[in-house]
């Protein structure tokens, strides 16, 4: 595998013999015979630690001839066993190093940056013929997904994409998403996975914002993608994917399709690995509720921690099956299309999230691992009994976003799903700590297990420090579970920043640690709870509320299936909570009031909303809820 030497900058051996000359050489006017001598005697031998530890007034020794293959050892290996020592001295006093910096400096054998793409490799070359992705009746090899991406990436580079040049991706979770995530970087180029489901207006800015040299779009997306390139003001190379196992029906926008494109590629492609782990490797957009979203830079270092990181907090063995119900385009699908390589995994793509794709996939495939936002756990709850099926064993299913109502959790546990709570942001890589399960609280009685299990939890190994501070005072606040305040993170795997982008940036980092914008307690035991986004806190008559907690205790109820809470205008309380909900099938005789009855039988009175919309609630693309749009609503509500 071909590597790019990577050595350190370090003073020459020429001005290592000058610094040491200089601080040995005697002062004495007698010995004026014998430093003229040294110096020649250094300047010939260029030796100039064991010059400086010659005692002043000795005679200078002439430059030792070559020794003969084997002459006198015992005596040699005596002489070089004393000298050490004093050149080890002399390089800490003379220097200003210690013993364990002089050298033993970084060179290509025993330094190399880190990068998640070696992942791949590895599985290639030890379990070439293990099935890596299954697409339909498509079947791909580690061997051929190795040599796919390869060829992905010679065929960017003869088409003159350099390094940095930035390649977008217009993708479902199909085969060609994974091959990017390893095809790109080999050439040096960095993804940029565009979010299926913005407008085109969002996603010209996108393509301009970071200057993409390639865009690879599947036909599904070609009317999007179609307005998009007219608004946009980069013209990109356009590569269609015209899915062979799921015909589409968009126009071919590009001039080539992706599969020849990659077939003029060269499968010995000599990819490239990064000359820093420090390069960027991703360019994820975060899904801002107003104004342009951000562009976030990853790097391979953290690309590479979130790898390891990923599967220890998914209990992620060696040989996993993992069912893409998590759209790769997020966060680079939490990283998890480098972790499964850890492990030669197996990827089921899922073209849709659909309840009975799902099930059957679960049940063909014998799927242990699935990843998804909690509107993922409600499709699988709510599917009907056509559309299920019984799970072959327990399911491991992590998930992230809004913490999971208790309900939701209890209803997974007993359909047969473990389920992992964890929380991160675009900034993070995605999930960056976890609900940590510990055995004592198997016991617990069902509320207060999925209280438990609502948390969001303690660091990933991969991050260096989590914490909930005063964001004023930069202090730690109390661990009591009760006191609000901002939870901030720091590590490697934390983004390089926003592109193009140094306010923000410098916002984000204010006091060395990266601000989430959450607001959260701290727990005795260490863990951390989300309470609420600090713009979607309610201030009514100087008591916070949580909108999470509200929208927690709705979603007990049995006629609930979604609910958001968002604080609505009050001329007496400044703000009081106002409530969007959708209603379950067949309850449609249950009344606002019945909701607000219940909110107040189970809440602080002052904690129950004053106002219940039925509404459908609108969501991002990855299940959140945008509740900007609802404090719209809720701002004309009488």
């Amino acid at each position: 595998m071909p590597a790019r030497k990577r050595t350190p900058s370090r003073k020459s051996a020429a001005a290592k013999h000058k610094t040491a000359r200089k601080a040995a050489a005697p002062k004495a006017p007698a010995k004026a015979a014998a430093k003229k001598a040294g110096q020649r005697a250094g300047n010939k031998a260029a030796k100039p630690v064991a010059k400086a530890s010659r005692k002043p007034g000795r005679k200078a020794a002439k430059a030792a001839p070559k020794p003969p293959v084997s002459p006198r050892p015992r005596k040699a290996f005596a002489r070089r066993a004393t000298a050490a020592p004093r050149q080890a001295k002399q390089a800490k006093t003379v220097l200003g190093r210690s013993a364990y910096d002089t050298d033993l400096d970084r060179n290509a054998a025993n330094y190399q940056p880190l990068t998640p793409l070696t992942f791949l490799e590895r599985s290639a070359r030890v379990f070439p013929n293990r099935t890596a992705i299954v697409h339909g009746t498509q079947r791909f090899t580690y061997a051929e997904f190795f040599a796919r991406a390869k060829k992905l990436a010679s065929a960017l580079s003869r088409h003159g994409v350099k390094k940095n040049d930035t390649v977008a991706v217009m993708l479902a979770n199909t085969p060609p998403m994974l091959e990017a995530h390893y095809g790109v970087p080999m050439m040096g180029g960095v993804l940029n996975t565009l979010n299926t489901r913005l407008d085109a207006a969002a996603l010209a800015f996108i393509l301009d914002h970071g200057e993409a040299k390639v865009l690879i779009t599947d036909r599904e997306f070609a009317p999007v993608i179609r307005e998009t390139l007219k608004l946009a003001k980069a013209k990109p190379l356009v590569i269609d994917y015209d899915d062979p196992q799921f015909a589409q029906t968009g126009e071919m926008l590009g001039s080539v399709e992706y599969e020849t494109f990659i077939a003029g590629g060269d499968e010995d492609f000599e990819w490239q690995m990064p000359d820093d782990e420090w390069e960027a490797i991703s360019l994820n957009y975060t899904s801002g509720t107003t104004g342009n979203p951000k562009g976030v830079v990853f790097h391979h270092r953290g690309a590479t921690l979130m790898g390891y990181g990923n599967n220890l907090a998914a209990n992620m063995p060696r040989f996993p099956v993992y069912l893409w119900t998590l759209p790769m385009f997020h966060c680079n699908g939490w990283c998890f299309p480098w972790s499964l390589s850890v492990v030669a995994g197996t990827h089921i793509c899922l073209r849709w999230v659909r309840a009975k794709a799902i099930y059957e996939a679960i049940a063909e495939h014998k799927v242990t691992h699935m990843c998804g936002a909690p509107i993922v756990m409600s499709t699988l709850l709510n599917a009907t009994g056509d559309e299920k099926k019984p799970l072959p064993h327990k399911i491991e299913f992590i998930t992230a976003a809004a913490p999971p109502p208790e309900a939701v959790l209890a209803g997974m546990a007993e359909a047969g799903f473990n389920v992992t709570h964890v929380y991160g942001l675009t900034e993070t890589y995605g999930p960056a700590v976890v609900n940590e399960w510990l055995a004592e609280w198997e016991g617990l009685e069902p509320a207060p297990r999925a209280a438990k299990k609502a948390r969001q939890g303690v660091r990933y190994h991969a991050l260096d420090a989590l914490t909930v501070m005063d964001p004023e005072t930069m202090e730690p606040v109390p661990a009591d579970g009760e006191t609000l305040g901002e939870v901030m993170f720091k590590g490697s795997i934390v983004m390089k920043g926003y592109l193009k982008n140094p306010k923000a940036t410098q916002e984000a980092f204010e006091g060395g640690w990266f601000h989430s914008g959450d607001l959260g307690v701290m727990h005795p035991d260490g863990y951390v709870q989300l309470k609420d986004r600090s713009k979607d806190i309610i201030i009514s008559g100087g008591e916070n509320i949580s909108s999470i907690e509200v929208e927690d205790t709705l979603l007990k109820h049995p006629a609930v299936m979604f609910a958001a809470v968002v604080a609505r205008p009050d001329e007496k309380w400044g703000e009081t909570p106002c409530a969007f909900v959708e209603k379950k099938t067949g309850f449609d005789h249950v009344s606002a009031e019945d909701l607000i009855a219940y909110c107040r039988a189970n809440l602080a009175h002052y904690k129950a909303p004053r106002h219940v919309i039925f509404h459908e609630i609108p969501k991002t693309s990855t299940g959140k809820m945008q509740k900007f749009k609802l404090r719209d609503v809720a701002k004309g509500v009488k």
